[in-house]
């Protein structure tokens, strides 16, 4: 009986090792991280002519999924390529108008003259990100600096004004450019990351006019993102 009983913890003993190996081996061969984002940004206007202002707050939200690619041993050297949805509003002194003819109009307004008048966007879009991290298969609390490019479809905008004359929207505004891009940069510990996005191009086309000359404001983002398996 006792050498029954000596056998089988001998046995369970070898059984428990060799689990404990798998297991730790089947981590190290499935660590990956940030898998989910979702963010919240304030929208600035960059380039901006000096009569061009912004006025109120102006609020980006951004969520997706991006495939983590560890590329060393200690996997916290990855790429990442996704997938993301992105909405958008600019308030700003920009009024965007038809004229009789029905092509689009740009005029700086005075600030006391209306009540609303802004610009929003919806975009598919497809982030490629260079990503640096402190984590381990066992911490889920480190420092990460992720750096890399996105790149925008824009399916969807719309300007509204309310103000002296009345109530202006137009929706799908062929000036608007459909394909935005720029440079991204998450920094942060754990849940709270700094995120900043800057436009490679301006949001509105070369058909958009103001006094003759283009409108090449472009989008700057600043705000929170955070990331989850």
């Amino acid at each position: 009986m006792n050498r029954l009983t000596f056998l089988l913890l001998f046995l369970l003993n070898i059984f428990w090792c060799y689990a404990q190996d798998s297991v730790v081996k089947e981590v190290d061969s499935l660590y990956k991280e940030d898998q989910f984002y979702a963010g919240v940004t304030y929208n600035l206007l960059g380039k901006q002519s000096n009569d061009l202002s912004q006025s109120g707050f102006s609020l980006g939200f951004h969520l997706g999924f991006i495939k983590d690619m560890p590329i060393n041993e200690q996997r916290n050297v990855a790429i990442g390529i996704g997938l993301g949805y992105s909405a958008n509003s600019f308030n700003q002194n920009l009024l965007i108008n038809k004229d009789s003819n029905g092509n689009y109009t740009y005029e700086i307004l005075d600030n006391s003259s209306f009540t609303k008048n802004k610009f929003s966007n919806h975009l598919i879009e497809i982030p490629f990100e260079f990503r640096w991290r402190t984590s381990t298969p066992t911490n889920y609390n480190f420092w990460r600096i992720y750096t890399g490019f996105k790149f925008g479809y824009a399916f969807a905008n719309t300007s509204k004004y309310r103000g002296e004359l009345g109530s202006i929207k137009y929706s799908n505004n062929q000036d608007f450019n459909e394909f935005q891009y720029g440079l991204t940069l998450s920094i942060g510990y754990n849940t709270w990351n700094l995120y900043v996005y800057y436009a490679l191009n301006p949001i509105l086309s070369n058909n958009a006019k103001l006094n003759g000359n283009n409108i090449d404001v472009n989008a700057v983002k600043i705000g929170l993102m955070f990331y989850i398996l």
